[in-house]
């Protein structure tokens, strides 16, 4: 069986599907900025790779060998500025949409006919939107268009594209985020109709769903984990 590569792979959702993938036998690559800063699980491979660089996944592809499946799970988050700023814009979207648009793209390239699955890291922010994240939002709403793009593109082929669309998930880049809001679990939990928020190892049980058997049929899907948040 090929390797699924896992971008984003060393901190947060990524890790959770790396780890989850491994334990179920599966080789992974997990490819981050930043080395891990724990033991990776056994059956995983760690890359360096920055999704937002042209060279770095070029580089990235090239050593990573056949892959029969790739979660890209890297990207960036924080709110807004209080004024416009073309640097923030560019940061968001270099990581978020033109690092999921590369991967996606060179994935496709070597992905096998019949079989091979994409599952891109959207957010409950790709399906509405809040005023203070302008640059995220319109980021993973690109990468929810994206996704149906390729899946259309790449269905001939019998190869599937997918989106996960979590809302509150107690990651690092969350916790940053209620630090900008003032919140914390609890109060995120609170604002989700469920009352709770959603854990890692659930988005990581959905991305390897999407990449069973089971799944050969499912592509072109924006799929909530945010407990109702996002309806």
């Amino acid at each position: 069986m090929s390797a699924v590569l896992v971008t984003g792979g060393t901190r947060g959702i990524g890790l959770a599907c790396a780890r989850l993938l491994a334990g179920q036998g599966r080789a992974v690559i997990a490819a981050a900025r930043r080395a891990p800063e724990e033991p990776l699980a056994e059956g995983v491979q760690f890359i360096p790779c920055d999704v937002a660089d042209p060279a770095s996944v070029r580089a990235l592809f090239g050593a990573a060998g056949p892959i029969g499946a790739a979660i890209l799970a890297a990207g960036v988050a924080g709110g807004d500025p209080p004024e416009p700023d073309e640097g923030h814009w560019r940061r968001i979207m270099a990581s978020n949409l033109d690092g999921a648009w590369r991967c996606a793209e060179a994935a496709a390239a070597v992905l096998p006919d019949g079989e091979g699955r994409i599952v891109f890291l959207a957010s409950v922010l790709g399906l509405r939107a809040v005023p203070d994240q302008v640059a995220y939002s319109a980021a993973k709403h690109g990468v929810i268009g994206l996704m149906r793009a390729l899946a259309l593109r790449l269905a001939p082929r019998g190869i599937t594209a997918n989106a996960l669309c979590p809302g509150w998930v107690e990651t690092d880049m969350a916790r940053a985020r209620w630090r900008e809001l003032g919140m914390d679990a609890g109060a995120a939990a609170a604002g989700t109709p469920t009352r709770r928020i959603t854990a890692a190892e659930e988005v990581a049980a959905m991305a390897a769903y999407l990449l069973s058997p089971a799944a050969r049929n499912v592509t072109g899907q924006a799929i909530g984990i945010d407990g109702g948040a996002g309806l």
